[in-house]
């Protein structure tokens, strides 16, 4: 990875500017508030990369919810995702006849979520929903489609907002494409 004095100087491109994804957020919050007015909602937050859209999307959220955390990962190499989900933080509270929301940085090949969703769905929760906020649907590999959706994206690869490349550039306050002398060189 290069070694620039400021991230910034590795970004080719903003994709999706700050103001951008906070109007859009708040736009899901509200959605996402009216579809769950009187539910008995927990949010789960996909480890390391949904934190920053979901502590944002929560306090966009105004009806009462319950906030959970999972960290998974999923064999393979770094380039292709196997879809194999291995937990290594799992939830703290029983959803077992509650409204689930899991709450992800992106979908591409969708894998890894699909098998996510298949495991929590055997812990007989009321219902099973995903909002994401970046989606990529041309890399989709399965048959998955997030209910909530921030944006479309097209195949790119992009960083910050929470989404990192080597634990690096997830605290940029925008979603932006690298330049690929970046991440392969």
């Amino acid at each position: 990875m290069a070694k620039a004095t400021n991230m910034h100087d590795d970004i080719m491109e903003v994709l999706l500017g700050e103001e951008t994804i906070k109007k859009r957020v708040s736009e899901l919050g509200r959605q996402i508030s009216r579809d769950y007015d009187g539910k008995d909602l927990i949010l789960v937050c996909i480890l390391k990369g949904a934190v920053v859209f979901f502590s944002d999307l929560c306090r966009a959220i105004d009806c009462y919810a319950e906030m959970d955390f999972m960290s998974i990962s999923s064999y393979g190499n770094s380039s292709k995702t196997s879809g194999i989900v291995r937990i290594s933080k799992d939830m703290d509270i029983s959803i077992t006849g509650r409204h689930v929301l899991i709450v992800e940085d992106i979908m591409d090949s969708g894998l890894t979520l699909n098998h996510l969703t298949t495991l929590l769905k055997a812990r007989e929760p009321a219902s099973l929903k995903v909002v994401c906020l970046l989606d990529k649907p041309e890399r989709r590999e399965c048959d998955i489609v997030p209910d909530y959706v921030g944006f479309v994206i097209p195949n790119r690869f992009v960083v910050g907002y929470g989404l990192d490349c080597e634990g690096r550039y997830r605290n940029l306050p925008y979603v932006g494409v690298m330049k690929p002398e970046v991440y392969n060189g």
